[in-house]
């Protein structure tokens, strides 16, 4: 296990070096954030101030290593658009991402697992057929056309929900949250709702090809001839046996929750950092921009560990095989 655990973790430095160089490139190949940020009518006198205030005026491999050494140092660098520091700025807005993923995935948990065990139990019934069409529609209709349906449904015609915003947030466990008040929750609803249509979509239909797949296995069989009952077969027998791929995908897609929450948050202007990034995008705030992006290979580098991990614990194959 610890050879698996040593190798994994030289993979994830080389892939974040790599993708940090990347990232750098392509923001800083975008566009000069100078022509965003002074009039122009500007004298050139100014405009040169400011390029050498940012470091702007030095060549683009030395504006990585000052980025990646004052990266190593705590230092993600100062907004030039909020003229704060970028850390500052980013976990100012991250704990309203972070509550709206954490709801919208126990959302698609709660539904997807047991509406894909169902389907795959019984699946030529018609609760199964209707299941299945309801996951295609998950993955075929685009976000944001449903978050703006949601938002005249329930916001404008009825009036039951908020169409946007964080609401009131109150302190639970040290932290400012949204779900510590009943109206966050009334605002949280209808996007954790938005953002978890996909991940529900895609667990049912992974939950109901491993259910169904295991339906005609030997153990299956053979804990049937034993007399056991079916709900015993599905949850103690058959659920931990297709568990491996679900931890797989469900940590591979909190990761991509988290990073594209930005169609959701724009949607309903939820004050996250998704929504942190798109402002960013506009005004050409670069500090912003290569942090966020940095930050979110890191994230997805860190998770995708954390589920090999898992998946080693789950099959001792795979950390026999790290350690050979």
């Amino acid at each position: 296990m610890f050879g698996y655990l040593i190798g994994r973790l030289s993979q994830a430095v080389v892939v974040v070096f790599a993708m940090s160089i990347i990232v750098f490139v392509g923001v800083y190949a975008i566009g000069n954030p100078i022509d965003v940020m002074i009039d122009p009518g500007a004298t050139q006198e100014i405009r040169d101030k400011l390029i050498r205030q940012y470091g702007l005026d030095q060549p683009l491999w030395q504006q990585y290593f000052t980025f990646v050494s004052n990266v190593f140092h705590g230092d993600l660098g100062r907004s030039m658009i909020y003229n704060i520091s970028v850390t500052n700025l980013v976990f100012s807005r991250l704990p309203a991402t972070v509550e709206l993923v954490l709801v919208s995935v126990v959302i698609a948990s709660l539904i997807g697992i047991p509406a894909g065990l169902y389907a795959g139990y019984k699946p030529n019934s018609l609760g199964a057929k209707l299941i299945m069409a309801l996951s295609v529609l998950g993955f075929s209709v685009p976000t944001f056309w449903i978050g703006m349906l949601m938002i005249m449904g329930f916001a404008v015609e009825l009036g039951w929900l908020p169409s946007g915003g964080r609401g009131e947030v109150a302190e639970f466990l040290w932290f400012n949250t949204s779900l510590a008040t009943s109206d966050g929750w009334a605002h949280v609803i209808m996007p954790a709702i938005n953002l978890s249509l996909f991940k529900m979509g895609l667990l049912i239909r992974l939950t109901r090809a491993g259910m169904v797949e295991a339906m005609g296995a030997e153990y299956v069989r053979f804990a049937r001839a034993q007399g056991l009952p079916d709900r015993q077969i599905v949850f103690s027998h058959i659920l931990r046996n297709i568990s491996i791929p679900i931890v797989t995908v469900f940590g591979l897609e909190l990761g991509s929750t988290l990073a594209f929450a930005v169609v959701t948050e724009t949607v309903f202007n939820w004050p996250g950092v998704g929504k942190l990034i798109i402002d960013s995008i506009l005004q050409l705030d670069r500090p912003v921009m290569v942090s966020y992006l940095v930050m979110v290979v890191i994230l997805f580098v860190m998770i995708n560990l954390i589920v090999d991990l898992i998946y080693a614990r789950l099959d001792p194959r795979v950390r026999l095989k790290g350690d050979s």
